[in-house]
């Protein structure tokens, strides 16, 4: 049997209502330098290193029907080795938080929400 799609995740998509905003929001959150003159609507990909799948941001400027509706559970989770520092700097940008710091057996985590709803996560694993 031939299979015709690939086991890899090349790009994880976050829709957005405005891209400069959001991409401005995301490279503080990450700490990447990113000219304004880099973003050209529809979408801007962060390229979260190799052999990662790259960070997509797009803002549908070419779809009039699409309507953001950020789900109500986190889409992917973020890995930090620093889950208070992590915290904080989320606050910092005007995160808001959905769940406080949770730590189990093996990892820690916390939920929060971008500018446009979005749910996200940060994970600290143990081992």
């Amino acid at each position: 049997m031939t299979i015709a799609i690939e086991k890899r995740v090349d790009t994880i998509f976050i829709h957005v209502t405005n891209l400069k905003k959001s991409v401005k929001w995301y490279s503080q959150l990450f700490g990447f330098e990113v000219s304004e003159t880099e973003i050209i609507s529809p979408i801007y990909t962060f390229n979260m290193g190799e052999g990662r799948p790259g960070l997509t941001l797009d803002d549908h400027s070419l779809d009039d029907s699409c309507k953001l509706v950020p789900s109500n559970q986190p889409l992917f989770n973020l890995s930090t080795s620093n889950i208070n520092a992590a915290y904080e700097h989320v606050k910092e940008l005007g995160g808001e938080i959905v769940t406080e710091i949770q730590t189990y057996p093996d990892l820690s985590d916390f939920s929060f929400k971008d500018p446009d709803g979005n749910i996200l996560m940060v994970c600290s694993c143990f081992s």
